[in-house]
């Protein structure tokens, strides 16, 4: 998120809602299926407010639901750098997590 807060000024603002909504419990977006049964993983849309067009142009955000109480946020990317997230990628990144875990 750091990377793209340096061209999108409001991404934390954009952001901050749905946080709060997992925050409470809340699970949102899709769940990405072809991960396996070893991972709970969702893929959500965000608006990007510093761009005019509609949310579907804006980010991405994947997350991990560890247990009822944890949820791993995974990654964030904008629809203008990256067109899609594979599932391979996205196996890496929950490896990269736990490695950095131990």
């Amino acid at each position: 998120m750091r990377e793209l807060s340096k061209r999108f000024r409001n991404i934390r603002y954009d952001v901050q809602p749905i946080i709060e909504q997992l925050q409470q419990g809340n699970i949102l977006g899709d769940r990405i299926g072809d991960l396996g049964e070893d991972y709970v993983v969702y893929k959500m849309k965000i608006r990007n407010s510093n761009i005019q067009k509609s949310k579907s142009a804006g980010y991405r955000l994947i997350y991990q639901v560890e247990s009822p109480t944890s949820i791993l946020l995974l990654t964030i990317y904008s629809k203008s750098d990256q067109e899609d997230i594979s599932a391979k990628e996205i196996r890496n990144i929950v490896a990269d997590c736990y490695d950095e875990e131990s």
